[in-house]
């Protein structure tokens, strides 16, 4: 037999209303549709008790209120064809009818096209409809500013069992917190005010920057940890802003995906994001994502399950390769560099190199003499013919500009002054990237590097590390290390790879079998064992800190790093550059 509407209702209700959170949802997706530019939500007992969604949409007239509370009654599709190319957040015509069918429900809205001047603003003919448990108990004619106010109370009253799961107040109002900040996220255009028990939650104005909405939702500190991911390939587009590795925590996921203006969960999208930070954040630091998909209507199904929080690809593989590439390529930049002190203006716009003149390195690679200062300054004229013993005399023409100068501090790390600024180089860390990127690529190309020796190296090891070489002998090889079996437990080292000139072969090799035989949580990470033998060799072979370098070592390093794909992180997903800028530092010395 067929059943009844209000059992069929109740059914549905199940599906599209599973908490406050879920009504919110649907009530707020109402008025986005409806173009509202103002939406204001307020809740009490965690929308148990009561919750309210007010726009100031277009509102409806009289006749479309009451067809709106009837199942599958829509405005947003009209046959099987326009389900392949939805432009909206709601179509199925099924949230009010089941909100209304487990709830007091009441729905008030004023068309603007109505409006007639008064003193209070444009009120319009609207009309109230109340509804108890699906059963519609009063229509009335009503005078209202334009738009749409939907109140919910007693949510599941005739659904005890319903009601019985709904978890705390504190709960449920976490979740719609989550549910707002989410359709926040996808509509900057429009303002979002969330009230609890007369307390605001959020209150989020109208805004055309992603990273504005972030810093008023969670504070302007993570909104500055965020820059900015821009891909396009094929037709489909990924933008948004992804947070700098070295700010990533190991907390929950903050893990926010849109699709053509939609919020959705995919937690193989989210890998994917996550796969792009590979080598740049150490293992169980999850970092904040927000990913904006746009791509032909026909690509993505968005009509899969009664919430709409999930959706369908054409192509799913390519989408998460699109992703983890967006992902990799905003690293790749300095602007993924953590900085010291606040970010200056415009970072977005800075270049993946930093602008760098060698012409004033010492041969000691030594900070700059005082008679050297001067020519540290960006914009110092070079000394002319007619005046060699200092600057172009004033009113002289110059033959060229100084861009800046690197030395070498504490045997350690490397300055370079850049056109915004300075950055700051650990050298062991920007070599470890460097040897680790070059190894990899040899380990695709099948070009492996060495240097015979001229009296092979014998090491004995342990049970476990021997069959650990063993296991690895060709990963080894294509490392460059050739070693022949001598014994029990014993190699006999015949060639080396030759990262640096101060590189110990026999330590390298005994601290990467080491490591590879026990664990650590760098090689753990590795997704593949060329992978954990490369991290390996890259930590254990890199120039260590303490090491003086030459000028010319130097400029080699700082050239190697700014040719591999992620200069600015180690393979520990430690900072390899530190960025300073003339803003912080006029702000230091309070010229700013």
């Amino acid at each position: 037999h067929i059943l009844p509407d209000h059992i069929a209702n109740q059914i549905a209700a199940g599906e599209v209303v599973e908490r406050p959170a879920s009504a919110i949802k649907e009530l707020v997706e109402n008025s986005l549709d409806a173009l509202a530019t103002h939406i204001d939500v307020e809740i009490r007992g965690g929308g148990k008790t009561e919750l309210r969604v007010a726009d100031d949409g277009c509102g409806m007239v009289r006749d479309d209120a009451l067809l709106a509370i009837d199942r599958h009654a829509t405005s947003k599709i009209r046959d099987e064809t326009d389900l392949k190319s939805i432009h909206t957040l709601g179509f199925r015509g099924e949230a009010l009818p089941s909100i209304a069918a487990v709830s007091r429900f009441q729905l008030e809205t004023a068309p603007h096209e109505a409006g007639t001047e008064t003193g209070e603003g444009m009120d319009s003919a609207g009309t109230c409809i109340r509804v108890n448990a699906g059963r519609v108990m009063a229509v009335d004619e009503i005078a209202r500013q334009p738009g749409t106010s939907v109140t919910v109370r007693s949510l599941f009253l005739n659904v005890p069992a319903r009601a019985k799961f709904l978890r705390s107040a504190a709960a449920e109002t976490r979740a719609i917190s989550e549910a707002v900040t989410r359709l926040a996220l996808a509509n900057l255009s429009a303002s979002f005010r969330l009230r609890s028990n007369g307390r605001d939650l959020l209150d989020l104005q109208r805004t055309s920057e992603l990273a504005s909405r972030v810093g008023a939702i969670w504070g302007e500190q993570l909104a500055d940890q965020l820059i900015p991911v821009e891909h396009t390939a094929g037709g489909l587009r990924v933008a948004g802003l992804i947070q700098r590795p070295a700010n990533a925590r190991p907390s929950s996921r903050r893990v926010y995906l849109f699709v053509n203006g939609r919020p959705f969960v995919d937690r193989f999208i989210a890998r994917a994001a996550e796969e792009g930070y590979r080598t740049t954040i150490p293992q169980g630091h999850r970092p904040a994502i927000f990913l904006y998909l746009d791509l032909p209507a026909e690509e993505v199904d968005v009509n899969v399950h009664p919430t709409k929080a999930q959706v369908r690809f054409r192509s799913k593989i390519r989408v998460e390769g699109a992703v983890t590439e967006a992902v990799r390529g905003a690293l790749e930049g300095l602007v993924s560099a953590p900085s010291l002190g606040a970010e200056p203006p415009g970072t977005s716009q800075l270049v993946s190199r930093p602008d760098v003149d060698r012409r004033f390195l010492s041969s000691a690679a030594s900070p700059p003499s005082a008679d050297q200062i001067a020519l540290f300054i960006p914009g110092n004229k070079e000394p002319t013919a007619d005046s060699a013993d200092g600057p172009a005399a004033e009113g002289g023409e110059s033959t060229w500009e100084a861009d800046g100068a690197m030395w070498q501090l504490h045997n350690s790390y490397i300055l370079a002054e850049t056109r915004s600024g300075l950055i700051i180089v650990d050298q062991h860390s920007a070599h470890e990237r460097i040897l680790f990127e070059e190894l990899m690529r040899g380990f695709e190309d099948g070009v492996a590097a060495s240097q015979r020796l001229l009296f092979p190296i014998t090491i004995r090891l342990s049970p476990a590390e021997f069959q650990a070489v063993e296991e690895l002998a060709g990963i080894l090889k294509r490392t460059g290390f050739e070693l022949e079996p001598f014994g029990a437990n014993t190699v006999i080292m015949q060639a080396v790879p030759n990262p640096h000139p101060h590189f110990d072969a026999e330590s390298c090799f005994r601290e990467m079998i080491a490591e590879l035989t026990s664990g650590s949580p760098l090689v753990d990470s590795a997704g593949t064992q060329h992978e954990r033998v490369g991290k390996s060799f890259a930590c254990k072979a890199a120039i260590k800190a303490g090491q003086p370098l030459s000028g010319r070592e130097i400029a080699e390093l700082f050239d190697r790093l700014f040719a591999t794909e992620l200069p600015s992180h180690d393979v520990h997903g430690r900072p390899t550059i530190l960025r300073l800028s003339l803003e912080e530092l006029a702000r230091r010395f309070g010229r700013s």
